[in-house]
């Protein structure tokens, strides 16, 4: 299933146009710590602008995407992280989106918790349009 899965399939990773796509217009310029793979185009479009992309070792979450290579897909910076000095001691390695998932956070009360709240506490007065 996996040769379908890349033909057919986009949320999976990269379908196989992509993958020849960035091979023939787009230049490799590094990975990550997760395997994702960024590119950037040969040429630049008729603005000036040089086109920057990633292509996803798995699915294609951004949230993958660790923050220092997202300020150079998005045109932050010019210099990849290859080339940023190293990491300072009060950056946290990227978490992914856990929201779905059941490591997902849910507060007190919410129904995925047990669904038990703490008792109001009395301060509450209710409205009434008639007052």
């Amino acid at each position: 299933m996996g040769l379908l899965a890349n033909i057919f399939t986009w949320w999976n990773g990269a379908t196989i146009g992509t993958s020849l796509f960035s091979r023939r217009n787009g230049a490799s310029v590094g990975s990550d710590a997760l395997g994702n793979a960024y590119f950037q185009a040969k040429k630049a479009d008729a603005s000036g602008r040089v086109r920057r992309w990633v292509i996803y070792s798995g699915s294609n979450d951004a949230s993958r995407v660790p923050p220092e290579w997202h300020g150079w897909l998005h045109g932050t910076t010019d210099l990849t992280p290859n080339e940023l000095p190293q990491q300072r001691r009060w950056e946290k390695p990227p978490a992914p989106n856990l929201t779905g998932t059941r490591e997902a956070y849910r507060p007190a009360g919410a129904l995925e918790a047990g669904g038990k709240r703490a008792a109001a506490t009395g301060d509450y007065e209710a409205w009434s349009p008639g007052q």
